[in-house]
């Protein structure tokens, strides 16, 4: 869909999900940074585990190579220039929550996990899972600050005050 001049339209809703939920910049460039050191920590550990004699390993191994991809294309599409598809998966990943990605990124990180406990499978997903805990504290929000949470307290303390006397007086 273009405007006017062959431009191209803005989209309908053109603010981020990330945005929306106050993520800062520098946050934003931490989850993408994890997501790509554990993509790179994957793709290792997963090379290590396909050279073994047990058919588990090999196949907890392919899983954290595909892991590696997976969080390659959704974090760093750039990378992947030579897929067709990278730019709009990594836009279709851009519009979700950040609960979504947490519960995607740390599902992808324990399966292999689930597969094979080893200590390379231990080692090459935690970095994705980091990404996903990183993702999913993004979610809960920001952290109040003091002056609203003591406001919240005193209002508290003056309900339940009243709830005290209330009772009092209808002993009385």
């Amino acid at each position: 869909m273009s405007g006017p001049g062959g431009a191209a339209a803005p989209p309908a809703s053109s603010a981020l999900p990330a945005e929306e939920e106050g993520m800062t910049w520098w946050y934003r460039w931490l989850c993408r940074l994890s997501g790509v050191l554990g993509a790179v920590s994957c793709a290792i550990s997963g090379l290590f585990n396909c050279v073994t004699i047990h058919p588990l390993n090999i196949a907890a191994g392919v899983w954290m190579i595909m892991n590696a991809f997976i969080l390659l294309l959704c974090e760093a599409p750039f990378c992947c220039q030579f897929v067709e598809f990278a730019n709009t998966v990594a836009e279709k990943v851009d519009r979700l929550r950040s609960w979504q990605k947490a519960v995607f990124y740390c599902g992808m990180a324990v399966v292999p996990i689930v597969i094979s406990l080893t200590l390379t499978t231990l080692l090459g997903n935690a970095i994705a899972f980091a990404t996903g805990v990183l993702y999913g504290l993004s979610a809960l929000g920001k952290k109040g600050d003091a002056i609203s949470y003591a406001r919240l307290q005193q209002q508290k303390q003056q309900a339940d005050e009243e709830k005290l006397t209330g009772t009092l007086e209808g002993e009385l």
